[in-house]
């Protein structure tokens, strides 16, 4: 399927402006993180206590902030989530793993004392665990006549509590009434609910991280190494495949395009997590195939007529796979767009490091690669004229393509024609007559 046929635009002779837009973007990354001390990491990488609380309301987050910061030895980092929930995101930063625990539980207590009912003697039914339900409900069940054995006393607090979680309750119910949707709650233990717990405004008994600065540290090493190796492991195989200023060229073309997306997280103040660097190492392979397709083409074209430029065949290259690049990167930047909108905080890093990574990944295959390898030919046949070495009627290929490629060359060289025979010399009789 070809969306576009017989193109003839001049992608080349629009590079300046998209090359100017790459060196303004990682030139404003680079400054953005020297300003900001480098990446803004996420808890992964830089170790501390993550906990997220969803609120039944709009959440009163400079209340929080204050209460933790008095409650805490260190301020700790209260944020919102952009896609307009009632949750927020209580982290603390560093600190020994028993330091993290003690930080951890400090801001749980702190939670329950502002917003909770601790002197009322109920159990929070938010942010209570399956074993605390059911070990409240034993005694009160019994008084009440409610006929349980231990198992399912167990097994209707795991109902309870599975229901709890549930979307779109998420883990905060706004009345204990709705528990009669629960299979085996009566309005018997209804009213043992009622007169044995609480609701909370809130919870924060769930999504709750902590990592060791040891654990965050190695972590971030494993994932620059990782990206590292993956480029080095690309660019061998680009270099046996076609030849090294190939492989060179779509290396620093993925070196771009992962330096750019990193800038914009630093310009838009994003954490950097483990699902961004997974996007990040998508982005490299999905931006080093869009790349191979373009230069494969070009390697095609150039046996099939060595007269032409250099310029007129990358150009060439560039419109036949045309089509193949509008599909399959549009195609892509709508999945990603999707997960961008409604994918939920847990995707948001992910899909937006593939928004910015698709846009500029695309261009970089034509307005990066492609230049550099066609510089460095025109460098190359610059410094043979002034050595007065006439320049190669065409650019060097691959050897494998040129020695094992299926497609034959259109310009067959002429075979040549036999030598005339010379006239056999005329006999002496003959010449006499």
């Amino acid at each position: 399927m070809e969306l576009f046929k017989n193109t003839n635009f001049d992608f080349l002779g629009k590079k300046w402006p998209f090359i100017t837009a790459s060196l303004i973007l990682t030139a404003a990354g680079f400054i953005s993180l020297g300003i900001k001390g480098g990446p803004r990491y996420g808890i992964e990488f830089k170790g501390g206590m993550q906990m997220t609380v969803k609120f039944l309301n709009a959440p009163p987050i400079e209340k929080v902030r204050a209460d933790l910061t008095k409650a805490l030895a260190s301020p700790p980092s209260v944020e919102t989530f952009e896609n307009g929930s009632n949750e927020i995101v209580i982290g603390t930063e560093g600190g020994a793993d028993t330091t993290l625990a003690r930080n951890r539980q400090i801001v749980i207590d702190t939670m329950a004392k502002n917003f909770g009912q601790p002197n009322n003697g109920k159990l929070d039914l938010n942010n209570a665990s399956t074993s605390q339900l059911a070990d409240r409900l034993r005694d009160p069940f019994q008084k009440a006549g409610i006929q349980l054995s231990d198992p399912q006393i167990d097994q209707l607090a795991a109902a309870i509590m599975n229901y709890r979680n549930q979307p779109p309750r998420s883990g905060l119910l706004s009345s204990i009434d709705e528990l009669k949707a629960v299979p085996g709650v009566t309005p018997q233990i209804i009213n043992v609910l009622k007169d044995q717990t609480y609701l909370a405004p809130y919870t924060a008994a769930r999504d709750i991280e902590i990592v060791g600065p040891k654990v965050g540290a190695d972590l971030r090493q494993q994932a620059i190494n990782a990206t590292l190796l993956a480029l080095a492991g690309m660019l061998v195989y680009i270099w046996f495949r076609f030849e090294w200023i190939y492989g060179f060229a779509a290396v620093i073309a993925v070196f771009h395009d992962t330096l750019i997306t990193i800038g914009i997280f630093s310009l838009f103040n994003k954490e950097i997590t483990l699902t961004v660097i997974a996007a990040l190492l998508t982005l490299v392979g999905y931006s080093m195939n869009d790349t191979i397709v373009i230069f494969d083409r070009i390697r095609e074209n150039l046996h099939l007529n060595r007269r032409e430029s250099l310029h007129d065949v990358i150009n060439r290259s560039v419109n036949q796979t045309l089509s193949r690049t509008v599909m399959t990167s549009g195609l892509t930047f709508l999945t990603v767009i999707a997960l961008f909108l409604f994918g939920g905080p847990v995707l948001h890093g992910f899909s937006f490091a593939l928004v910015a990574g698709i846009i500029v990944g695309t261009y970089s295959s034509v307005y990066i690669a492609s230049p550099i390898v066609l510089g460095f030919h025109d460098y190359v046949d610059s410094r043979r004229k002034k050595k007065g070495i006439p320049p190669p009627s065409a650019p060097p290929v691959a050897p494998a393509a040129a020695a094992g490629g299926t497609r034959q060359s259109a310009s067959k060289p002429a075979a040549k024609s036999p030598a005339p025979k010379s006239p056999a010399p005329k006999s002496p009789a003959k010449v006499a007559r």
